[in-house]
């Protein structure tokens, strides 16, 4: 349990970012899909299942950019270069 915690602890922006993006998606998601579908249950059940895919997808996609910055601002270190933020 504590090694949850930990990734819960040390993720806590991205979780933050992943939460709130996920409920922006299934509302845009629901709206999208009643107005195709025109039937609430179909919409909602739509809805839920595609963002959710895509949360995890953008929870893992913010890891690999923070890594691919880190790695970035390692190199130019290692060079004596100035970094970017």
């Amino acid at each position: 349990m504590s090694k949850f915690r930990s990734l819960l602890r040390n993720n806590r922006q991205t979780l933050s970012k992943t939460a709130s993006y996920y409920v922006i998606h299934i509302t845009v998601a629901a709206m999208v899909a009643y107005a195709v579908t025109g039937n609430l249950i179909a919409s909602l059940t739509l809805s839920l299942l595609e963002p959710t895919v895509q949360a995890f997808a953008f929870f893992f996609h913010e890891k690999a950019w923070q890594r691919w910055n880190a790695r970035k601002q390692a190199a130019s270190a290692d060079a004596g270069l100035p970094h970017a933020a």
